[in-house]
């Protein structure tokens, strides 16, 4: 494999830098000695930055949905608002919050939702997304928090 192969997959195994190259946001000496891809450093920097040359900008979308809370949320409801595996979550006497986003939603609305929680230190217990349904859920006392950090997340969506 080349070096420029050897570089691209380890970019793409950490899609944060995947991220920042097509945000034109690297330090690719620091990136290059991160990725401990060569000894090389120079090497693998100019590989990067010729990868990140082929990269097409993050267009974003704002996302048209509705976003609302349900509190009292717990595992092991008869009438499940998300289901994962054999578990599901529901109900009204739990510790959980479900944030729920309804309308133009999918995989790729979760994972920058996801993101942007995490980039905030929302710990998020479960998370599922069909076609007109995004469910996130959290502590109680960090409901609030992620419905905000979602609205905005949906706001601008990478497409």
């Amino acid at each position: 494999m080349s070096l420029a192969a050897e570089t691209r997959d380890a970019v793409r195994a950490r899609p944060f830098l995947l991220e920042a190259l097509r945000a034109g946001v690297v330090n690719y000496a620091g990136a290059a000695r991160a990725l401990d891809v060569a000894e090389d450093t120079e090497a693998v920097a100019t590989a990067l930055r010729r990868f990140a040359e082929t990269l097409e900008a993050r267009e974003t979308e704002a996302r048209d949905v509705r976003v609302t809370m349900q509190g009292g949320v717990d595992r092991g409801s008869d009438e499940p608002l998300l289901s994962v595996g054999d578990v599901g979550f529901g109900g009204e006497d739990g510790p959980l919050t479900a944030v729920l986003a309804t309308g133009h939603v999918d995989a790729d609305a979760l994972r920058h939702a996801m993101g942007v929680l995490a980039a905030h230190g929302v710990d998020v217990v479960a998370a599922g997304v069909s076609e007109a349904a995004l469910v996130v859920l959290v502590a109680r006392r960090e409901g609030p928090e992620a419905l905000r950090r979602i609205e905005t997340a949906l706001d601008a969506v990478p497409v």
